[in-house]
């Protein structure tokens, strides 16, 4: 049977059988589970994930300083102030992303295990990535997209991604926006018996450890110090994890992590009418508020990006600040590089600011730019949405009805989310995610102070106060 309610109900069964994992011997609690155990049972280790990368090409990318940028920065700091700026060049990867990483573990597994072809879900990069490490290993490849609206209008950047999964062999179903993508997604993966290669299995998370890693040994091996802050573009979540993740692997744990998402307040990512009023597929708080506050919204049964247990500041930036930096970083650095690598940049040019000149602030990823992914192709699209364009202070726009682009770089800022507020909104997802009869244990509360970084007492605390307002 192919409803909609029978594809549905055998979720959890077609999940386990096209990824291989059975995640249900890695509960311990009513919500906890053994997250590190999840991702110590895949065998991978940093130095095997960095030889089965080397294979294809992925990793090993540049590390550049953006001395032109830093030089601005302390232009406007007050004095002693603009840390230096790095960025890790990944538009060098071989479908011009990090998520080249990602898909190099994936598709690696699958065909490990046999698996005939290779599914995923998606409508930016990672699309791209999966289709081109397919193609190497000599899998077939379906890639799913959310790709156009109700009147059949497509974003540019979606539709160039298309352009570039054909390309490399894939096949591409293009839908519209709504609930129909993981029906189909679902569908697909019974019929065929492909590999799933989600975005938040243990293997796209462990294929992003190498970026982190590597970072942490390029500055130790230049500078001889870790960095001491770096800037991830932030959307579900596995960027910041496996970032974190592989910096910690390089001994470089006390180096600060910032997210950094675009400010899309008030657009509802599931809207037809809100779906080309954003000028970004990712990178945005529609993805990377809901995800932080509760990852396992994913189409995998456990996310292994667990992005609250890592970050240690949030940040947001508008649309027009992230298309300002875009263009000084061509004009200043001589690099044309896509949206999502430039929506951390552009908070990370704000906090160099903040920070002492002898300090070091590294951009953990570029992308590729193109026609499609170019901000004029977004600004346009903006345009025939009825969205207003115009120069002036960003503080001023309003997501889905205006785009202010800075004047000058002055004006550029960070907008700081209070970390303690979605600390809690994630304790009272997980609340709401429990049946009636069921009651936490220790153990579930243990897990919860590990994912909010508060310790124990706080966890019982807040959801005692949650517990008391239900009643």
């Amino acid at each position: 049977m192919h409803s909609y309610q029978a594809v549905m109900d055998q979720r959890n069964d077609i999940m386990r059988q096209s990824v291989g994992i059975d995640y249900r011997k890695y509960a311990t609690g009513v919500l906890a589970f053994d997250y590190q155990r999840l991702m110590d049972d895949t065998g991978y280790r940093i130095d095997r994930v960095r030889e089965v990368q080397g294979r294809t090409a992925v990793g090993n990318t540049p590390l550049v300083e953006l001395k032109n940028l830093t030089r601005l920065a302390r232009r406007l700091a007050k004095p002693g102030y603009g840390a230096r700026l790095f960025v890790k060049d990944e538009a060098a990867n071989p479908s011009g992303s990090f998520k080249d990483r990602r898909a190099s573990l994936s598709v690696f597994e699958a065909k490990r295990r046999g698996y005939p072809g290779v599914i995923a879900a998606t409508s930016g990069n990672y699309g791209a990535a999966i289709a081109s490490q397919a193609a190497k290993a000599g899998l077939r490849c379906i890639i799913v997209q959310e790709a156009f609206d109700s009147r059949g209008v497509a974003q540019p950047e979606i539709a160039e991604k298309t352009r570039a999964c054909e390309a490399y062999g894939a096949e591409v179903m293009r839908l519209s926006v709504g609930p129909e993508l993981f029906y189909q997604f679902l569908r697909l993966l019974k019929e065929t018996g492909y590999f799933n290669a989600s975005l938040y299995t243990p293997y796209s998370i462990q294929g992003i450890e190498t970026l982190g890693f590597e970072l942490a040994e390029q500055i130790l091996d230049r500078e001889r110090v870790h960095p001491d802050a770096v800037v991830v573009t932030h959307a579900g979540g596995g960027n910041l994890t496996g970032t974190a993740r592989g910096l910690i692997e390089a001994g470089a744990g006390d180096t600060e992590i910032i997210a950094a998402s675009v400010d899309l307040t008030g657009l509802h990512m599931a809207s037809d009418h809100d779906f080309n009023r954003k000028s970004f597929t990712t990178g945005h708080t529609g993805f990377s508020l809901p995800f932080t506050t509760w990852p396992d919204r994913a189409d995998v049964p456990r996310n292994a990006a667990r992005a609250l247990r890592y970050m240690d500041r949030f940040v947001t930036v508008t649309q027009g600040e992230v298309f300002y930096i875009t263009q000084a970083l061509a004009e200043l650095e001589g690099l044309e590089r896509g949206p999502a690598g430039n929506t951390s940049l552009a908070a990370a040019f704000v906090i160099a600011q903040q920070l002492t000149e002898d300090r070091i602030v590294v951009v953990q990823e570029t992308e590729y730019t193109g026609a499609g992914k170019h901000p004029l192709a977004q600004l346009n699209l903006a345009k025939r949405m009825g969205v207003a364009i115009s120069r002036g202070d960003p503080k001023t726009s309003k997501p889905g009805q205006s785009i202010v682009i800075p004047e000058s770089p002055e004006q550029l800022a960070v907008a700081d989310i209070d970390l303690m507020r979605v600390r809690r909104s994630y304790l009272q997802h997980a609340l709401q995610s429990l049946e009636k009869q069921h009651t936490l244990t220790e153990t579930d509360y243990m897990f919860l102070a590990a994912e909010t970084r508060l310790d124990i007492t706080q966890v019982k605390e807040i959801c005692d106060e949650y517990i008391g307002q239900a009643r």
